[in-house]
This record gives C-alpha cells, sequence and structure tokens, in this order.
C-alpha cells in the first residue's frame, strides 16, 4: 500500500507533478451541460491539456471540432484535438489539421482509429494515412505541432507480439510524436515493466500513464475485454454487489485508482492523462490525493473566462 499522500506531499513533488484530462464531444444539450460543468469543475488544476475524442462518424468528427473551438476560445485551457486515419483521405486530415493551426490549436492526439463498429477490423481509406506512424510525419509537415500517441503496457489487440508493439511505437515516436499517452491499465507492475521495454529501445519522449476511475464496473469490464485491457481478480472482488450502491463504489473507485497514481509516483512517474468519461468527481478527488488542487500545485483563479453550464449556440 502506498503511504498516506500527507507524507509525500512536498513543495518539489507538486511543482513536479502535472495532468492532463480527456473528454468526449457531447450527442445532445444535456451532455454538453454536464461536459462544460466537468471542464470547468477540473480548470483550476492547471492540466497541462485537455483532450477532445475523435470517432469515426462525420457528426462525431464535427463535434469534436467545436468543443475544440469552444475550449480555444472561451477558457485558458489548452485543447488537444484528437485527430485518426478512419474514413478519410490526406487531404482531408491535413485540411482539419490545417485548420486547427490557424486557429491556434498546437496539440493533436494522432491515433490510427477504430473502425465503425458494423465493421471487423481497420481499412485504410484508398487515399488516406495506413497508419498512426504516417499520420504523426504528415501532420508535421503541416506544423510544428505538440503531438501525443498512444501506447500499449499490455500490447496492442492486433499486435504481432510485444516487440512487435514497441518498434511500431518507436516509428511514432521516430515520425515525430512528442509523448505516449498509454492505453488505461489497473497494474502498476505492467506499466513499470513496459516502461523498462520501451526505454530499452531507444525511446525517451515522455510516458504518461492513462488512468481510468471506474465509475460503473460492468461497463469498463465489456470495453476491457474489447480492447485488450486486463482486468485483475481482485478488482472484480472490490467492485462485486456493488451495481446498485453508487456511493460506495464511488469511494472504492477514488481509492484503487488513488492507490495506482500514488504507486507510480513513487516510481518516477510525474504525470497522468485521466479519461474522466466527462464526469468530474473521481478524478478531481484523485487529484487532490495527488496534493494536485487550487492552491497547491495549481492557481487558485478559476482558468475559464466566462464559460457557462449553458449549451453553447
Amino acid at each position: 500500500m502506498s503511504q498516506l499522500p500527507t507524507e509525500t506531499w512536498t513543495e518539489d513533488t507538486e511543482s513536479r507533478l502535472r495532468v492532463s484530462f480527456e473528454f468526449f464531444p457531447p450527442k445532445t444539450e444535456a451532455m454538453e451541460r454536464r461536459l462544460w460543468s466537468s471542464i470547468l469543475a477540473l480548470a483550476p488544476l492547471n492540466p497541462r491539456f485537455v483532450s477532445v475524442t475523435y470517432g469515426a462518424g462525420g457528426s462525431t468528427r464535427e463535434r469534436t471540432h467545436a468543443t475544440v473551438r469552444r475550449v480555444l476560445d472561451d477558457t485558458d485551457l489548452t485543447p488537444a484535438a484528437h485527430l485518426t486515419c478512419v474514413d478519410a483521405s490526406r487531404a482531408q486530415v491535413d485540411a482539419v489539421a490545417q485548420d486547427y493551426w490557424d486557429s491556434g490549436v498546437r496539440h493533436l492526439v494522432a491515433l490510427r482509429g477504430d473502425p465503425p463498429s458494423a465493421e471487423s477490423g481497420f481499412r485504410a481509406h484508398p487515399d488516406g494515412y495506413a497508419n498512426a506512424a504516417e499520420l504523426v510525419a504528415g501532420l508535421k509537415k503541416i506544423g510544428d505541432f505538440d503531438i501525443s500517441v498512444a501506447g500499449y503496457p499490455e500490447v496492442h489487440p492486433e499486435a504481432r507480439s510485444p516487440q512487435a508493439d514497441i518498434d511500431y511505437l518507436k516509428r511514432k515516436v521516430d515520425a515525430g510524436a512528442n509523448r505516449i499517452i498509454t492505453q488505461y491499465f489497473f497494474d502498476s507492475d505492467t506499466f513499470l515493466r513496459w516502461r523498462d521495454r520501451v526505454r530499452a529501445a531507444g525511446i525517451d519522449v515522455p510516458l504518461v500513464p492513462g488512468i481510468l476511475p471506474v465509475s460503473n464496473f460492468a461497463t469498463v469490464a465489456r470495453f476491457s475485454e474489447a480492447c485488450g485491457a486486463h482486468v485483475p481478480r481482485w478488482l472484480h472482488r472490490l467492485f462485486d454487489g456493488l451495481d446498485d450502491d453508487p456511493d460506495t463504489r464511488q469511494l472504492v473507485a477514488a481509492t484503487v485508482a488513488s492507490e495506482q497514481c500514488l504507486d507510480l509516483q513513487a516510481e518516477g512517474v510525474e504525470e497522468f492523462h485521466f479519461y474522466t468519461l466527462n464526469r468530474a468527481q473521481l478524478t478531481k478527488a484523485i487529484c487532490r490525493m495527488l496534493g494536485i488542487c487550487p492552491g497547491r500545485g495549481a492557481p487558485a483563479a478559476d482558468s475559464a473566462r466566462d464559460v457557462t453550464t449553458e449549451v453553447h449556440p
């Protein structure tokens, strides 16, 4: 078990720890209100950036663009827009990236992307980028973006082998990626062993653990089976019987994720990326356990200028 956070809080530790938050674009007015309420709640924690996911469908892409633009226009936060290779030509992707650059967006998350749910596997657009490494190289030709890419401590489900997965990760970094954000995981040793292999391969960009606070265990278990993330038995036991007890479930979730972050911090990790699912409470609680809160390692003033939780016209 990790030490209590009060024993690890020092001004030096707080000055080094950084966080970033991931959101997804809203589909309805109610979801938009929840999204912006969450952004407002987390903004005072001074994240390095906030990323906005990007789906395969045209309407999803438009919602991503609208959300990124609002973060840029209405807050002091740094938006990081997701871009993928799915169902788009190089010219289309390049046009989106150029528009972001012209708008002042300098951070991107470059991903191959998952196919639409009706398809069984990824198929590159005939005139598109074939993979994330090509996408990173293409984006760097448009502008000197700060580019994050994905890493898989438990190996990408489509990789031929763990070494092939790391070799491909190096291709993305060699193409110009500035940092690697991992798929979520629940076993800290899995990340640490992967970190050793990544460094041994000569990859020296920052490795940022992706942290998923478990707000709904059944949903996380189903998604993890699809994406190849291992859910350990001890986690099943912790959440067993809590389906109809949301208050206890939230407390357990906050404790589990906080312990994970504190364990990783003790191993030298200084940055975390939180998959918020557009909900602020759990992420905010975990950050406080790490000593990241307004007035301690982050500015006391709200980072939002004049954002309200009303739907943006």
